[in-house]
């Protein structure tokens, strides 16, 4: 069932199995990347051609949403062919042309895994549901009766009104824990454990450096639980961890569980042996609080939940992110908070789906390039390993009357030239429209201006990784929270081997004074990360700052060498000869 198996992984990383941790991450959808043949849908191919641009930007991984076969009811997490590439997408040789050239630039490449459940269009489920005495008559979990698993909550609760679904060609009822066109499968079959063993084996061989593992907590049912983070889960995860690391040591787990920190501790597996789950997974309680923190103007949303945050194995990473392919999730707030997300961020029905929100970084900011600006630092600085959607390195905006979350998955715009020059098609024959708000539309928001113009979005979004990749405190380091004396500044301190970074941030939106005693840390001097100039202590060796609205500064202990300050310049502003090669790039 798989394809010849590579005893190293093609990526390089067995020599460095804690690439993840210093790594920045770079979601897209394929298709809404460019488009290389002109048929209206981003292709592996144009992904390729857009790969001097990821590697001009400083990120390190790319984590592509699901490319398998499907009938692309639900944006490709309805897979029918596990092993299948959609044809609109390319082809088996072409994916692997696109790894090959991930690599030699040095970067990384995962995919998303979607264990949980399939299309029903899949040919496990046709058998399943034709044949129940077949081979594969226990794929799928089936029940004579809708009546079981009561304590297991409705996820899109908005669309599904019940997790059973009837089959009318099997007369039974099936699981399904998101949409009814989605059918869970039985991982209390050793079949089924086997079958998608066989499918990280298959994308493993073809050089994936990793996986995403979607919908990681419900892969298990029992009665009389809530049916998620169930003891079968994690003994999988164990299994799955198992085989990855005797075949293809260095490659990533990472755990989409949308659950509160203690209960994602458990996803990492077993401290004592260092972690035998998943390498990393998402710190999904902490997205929401970053936005209360920037709309209430005070710290302590963020301070508390990052409080909250339990100690993981060493060779583990959480990984942090603010915008995403799916609705900003509110699940893990109070009644009293998701009040509030909605009435400041979703005033109005279409800007919600689900429980969440669907609206991309831009929007929910009000397009304020301050805000912008300072949301980019704490995600860079925050403990873990940051995860950028596509587009919001330029501030793309969305279009809340498209379906579901549609809306957030729109074409890259590349430039201002027809269809944002993500296609050569015409207008109507794209697989979704280009963003056509006024505010930003591809003439005001892409990449080839921004990428010329000095203080875009894009150019700081670079720089930024630029510094952080600098720094191993962000990726590596201690986090510590520091006293200010004043609920508008957050400030945190990142120490690894000896080094430092003071992280001061005004969640205000009026300029804010504080002063910082950190003579503790036996820091002699700081310096500024960004324009290099020392910052002056009082008298009393106290640091006095004054930070402009939504301001941050990322202040460093140790004295930059001119190699460094070369590189970070050459960085930070482009040559004419950086100019006239946009198009390649861009």
């Amino acid at each position: 069932m798989s394809a010849q198996r590579h005893p190293v992984p093609a990526g390089g990383t067995a020599d460095n199995k804690s690439w993840f941790k210093s790594a920045v991450f770079y979601q897209l959808h394929v298709r809404a990347f460019h488009d290389s043949n002109g048929d209206g849908v981003g292709d592996l191919e144009g992904l390729r051609q857009k790969l001097d641009y990821l590697e001009w930007l400083g990120v390190t991984c790319i984590w592509l949403l699901p490319i398998y076969e499907s009938p692309l009811g639900d944006g490709g997490y309805d897979v029918s062919d596990y092993e299948t590439i959609q044809p609109k997408l390319g082809t088996t040789a072409e994916f692997r042309r696109l790894v090959a050239d991930v690599h030699r630039r040095g970067m990384h490449i995962i995919t998303d895994f979607v264990l949980n459940h399939t299309s029903v269009e899949h040919a496990w489920f046709q058998a399943s549901r034709s044949d129940p005495d077949g081979p594969y008559g226990d794929f799928y979990v089936w029940s004579d009766t809708n009546t079981g698993y009561p304590d297991a909550r409705i996820i899109f609760n908005d669309s599904e009104h019940s997790n059973w679904a009837y089959d009318p060609v099997r007369k039974q009822y099936y699981w399904h824990r998101f949409y009814t066109h989605q059918a869970d499968l039985n991982f209390e079959n050793e079949r089924v454990q086997q079958a998608l063993l066989d499918v990280m084996r298959f994308w493993l061989d073809l050089g994936v450096d990793g996986f995403r593992l979607d919908a990681v907590p419900f892969l298990f049912e029992s009665e009389g639980t809530n049916c998620e983070n169930l003891p079968g889960t994690h003994q999988y995860l164990k299994r799955l961890r198992a085989e990855m690391d005797r075949l293809y040591p260095g490659r990533l787990l990472l755990a989409e569980a949308d659950e509160w920190p203690n209960d994602v501790l458990e996803y990492f597996g077993d401290p004592a042996v260092g972690g035998d789950e998943c390498d990393m997974a998402f710190h999904f309680p902490l997205t929401p609080r970053v936005f209360i923190a920037l709309r209430r103007e005070e710290r302590y949303p963020i301070s508390e939940i990052l409080a909250e945050v339990p100690k993981i194995p060493d060779n583990c990473q959480w990984a942090i992110f603010l915008r995403n392919h799916d609705e900003l999730a509110l699940s893990m707030v109070s009644e009293e908070e998701y009040e509030y997300m909605h009435s400041q961020y979703a005033p109005e029905p279409r800007m919600r789906v689900n429980t969440g929100i669907r609206r991309r970084m831009a929007p929910l900011l009000d397009n304020d390039q301050d805000k912008l600006r300072l949301v980019t630092a704490l995600l860079f600085s925050f403990p873990g390993s940051p995860v950028l959607y596509y587009g919001d390195e330029i501030g793309m905006g969305d279009n809340i009357w498209l379906p579901d979350r549609d809306g957030l998955r729109t074409p890259m715009q590349w430039s201002a030239e027809a269809n944002a020059g993500f296609s050569e098609c015409a207008a109507d024959e794209l697989y979704l429209p280009v963003v056509s708000d006024p505010e930003y539309a591809c003439d005001v928001v892409n990449v080839a201006d921004q990428r010329n113009r000095e203080g875009s979005l894009l150019r700081f979004v670079r720089s930024m990784i630029a510094i952080r990749k600098a720094h191993p405190e962000f990726g590596l380091g201690s986090y510590e929270e520091l006293d200010t004396g004043n609920p508008a500044i957050l400030a945190f301190v990142r120490r690894h081997q000896g080094s430092f970074v003071l992280c001061v941030n005004n969640l205000s939106s009026v300029e804010q004074s504080v002063r910082l005693d950190i003579e503790r840390y036996g820091v002699a001097s700081l310096t500024d990360c960004q324009d290099h100039q020392t910052v002056v202590r009082t008298d009393d060796g106290a640091y006095e700052l004054v930070l402009p609205r939504f301001g941050f500064r990322w202040l460093q202990n140790q004295t930059l060498t001119k190699a460094f300050i070369d590189d970070f310049t050459s960085v930070s502003a482009l040559t004419a000869g950086d100019g006239e090669n946009i198009a390649a790039v861009s």
